[in-house]
């Protein structure tokens, strides 16, 4: 099936230098806004407790942080869970007290303010802040070694530039997404690391895709240059790309639109993580290696005047 006409011929790589451009902006803003903000880490990395509570009168976080104010828990964030504006998620950094006790103390407090049977308890997780920070650097380090595991075998299928030019673009790709979760506010815990890993990993099927084709292409039309080859390529794989990045967001979408506020996070990575990594395979994976060419020829062009000079 191809949507597209199998002779088009969009002047991708003619825009390479704007779109490297505006991914470079768009890095530099989510970038400022960690620096700003910090990383807003989840309990799994931080420590603490977390309590989810239902209500069935309409409420809001300033009058459920008042009703909990004698408990002395120090810290306390309170914010709006999913789509129900009634269900609200406690967090705790540090506690003392036991998950269930401490689940039955904001139970009580919180039924002294809102009336008998009108709290739901639905939720209780404690993590230790040792075993929070040893999950946030394991976490690091599986995307880490994912990279340099990539670009090993990238190496070994292809040629090193390949490789320069994926692990390029699959930065660019955790970035961004990084980058939209501190700029909205998302909170990153143990299943964004696994989004970010599933996003590598779908990112990566697609550069190495129009990797292939740019080296079956080479083969066959060398004499027409580098530059038309990669053109080339990116065009004759444009139709695939369309299809698998379309039906995946279809999938992606639905699980952001539907699937409730315990996957909400997760789906949002996943969604943002497709559109850029469909657009690094084009505008970032693919200029990487014209950029590494010319450089390479301009290298060789002054190794040969110098030599004459000589």
């Amino acid at each position: 099936m191809q949507i597209v006409k199998h002779d088009i011929n969009i002047d991708f790589v003619g825009k390479r230098k704007l779109a490297l451009i505006l991914s470079g902006i768009v890095i530099l803003i989510g970038l400022a806004s960690l620096v700003i903000k910090g990383p807003n880490y989840g309990i799994d990395f931080v420590g603490g407790t977390l309590v989810q509570v239902k209500f069935s009168a309409d409420t809001d976080a300033a009058k459920i942080k008042e009703a909990m104010g004698g408990l002395e828990l120090g810290a306390v964030v309170v914010q709006r869970f999913g789509d129900n504006p009634n269900e609200f998620l406690v967090r705790v950094q540090e506690s003392s007290v036991e998950s269930k006790g401490l689940s039955l103390l904001i139970s009580k407090s919180l039924e002294t303010s809102y009336g008998k049977g009108q709290v739901d308890i639905r939720r209780v997780e404690m993590v230790g802040p040792q075993v929070g920070k040893d999950l946030r650097q394991k976490g690091i380090l599986s995307i880490v070694y994912a990279m340099l595991g990539i670009l090993i075998y990238i190496t070994w299928r292809f040629e090193f530039r390949f490789a320069v030019g994926a692990i390029v673009a699959l930065l660019h790709d955790v970035l961004i997404t990084l980058g939209a979760f501190s700029l909205s506010g998302r909170e990153i815990d143990l299943p964004i690391i696994a989004a970010f890993l599933a996003i590598i990993g779908y990112s990566l099927n697609d550069t190495i895709i129009v990797y292939d084709r740019i080296r079956e292409n080479y083969g066959k039309h060398q004499k027409k240059g580098f530059l038309t080859v990669v053109n080339r390529s990116v065009n004759e794989t444009l139709s695939r790309t369309i299809l698998t990045s379309g039906t995946t967001l279809l999938v992606v979408l639905a699980l952001f639109v539907f699937g409730g506020g315990v996957i909400h996070n997760f789906a949002f990575a996943l969604l943002i993580g497709v559109l850029v990594g469909t657009y690094s395979s084009i505008f970032v994976a693919s200029p990487i290696l014209i950029f590494w060419d010319d450089y390479r020829s301009g290298a060789s062009k002054k190794a040969v005047i110098s030599e004459g000079s000589a």
